[in-house]
């Protein structure tokens, strides 16, 4: 069960049937645990990349739960994706002081960068590109993120040499 580990890479290398035989293993390991049901999506979405209908009807049948409530919880909480995601995402702050000092324009040339709108992911699976309301870094407005790294001050002009980090 090593995939189960945060931002494990040993999953991209096995199949998707056997992705399914170890979330399986993980229901198996929570189905009598009150409240396990973030906790086994977390880690069925950490083994399988995300959360398509398909996981979530094998999850909600393991764990004898509708549907419906296993689709409401993916869908409610943002850390949750039902589409594959990139290897990193990029978070642009839109709150108040980054939006003022040039967070907008930060996300236009991003767009035109990566050539995927907001909440998108690139086609090569690089990068998925969302906004956060705020990222808690207003006096270094306009900040952006990338996965756990947080990038001050950037302006259009430095994003081609962030960007360019990530692909070395």
């Amino acid at each position: 069960m090593s995939c189960e580990l945060e931002n494990c890479q040993c999953c991209s290398e096995i199949s998707d049937q056997q992705k399914l035989e170890m979330i399986s293993e993980v229901i198996e390991k929570y189905k009598n645990k009150e409240g396990s049901l973030i906790q086994v999506l977390h880690i069925a979405q950490n083994i399988y990349g995300y959360l398509p209908l398909e996981v979530q009807k094998i999850i909600a049948d393991g764990l004898d739960k509708p549907l419906s409530e296993v689709s409401g919880v993916v869908t409610f909480y943002s850390f949750f994706s039902t589409e594959p995601r990139g290897e990193h995402t990029i978070r642009v702050c839109l709150g108040t002081a980054c939006y003022v000092r040039g967070g907008k324009k930060i996300v236009d040339r991003l767009e035109e960068l990566l050539g995927v709108t907001v909440g998108g992911t690139t086609k090569d699976r690089k990068f998925t590109f969302e906004v956060a309301r705020c990222i808690g870094a207003c006096g270094l407005a306009p900040a952006m993120m990338i996965d756990d790294v947080v990038y001050k001050q950037v302006n259009a002009d430095k994003l081609e040499a962030i960007l360019a980090k990530y692909y070395k």
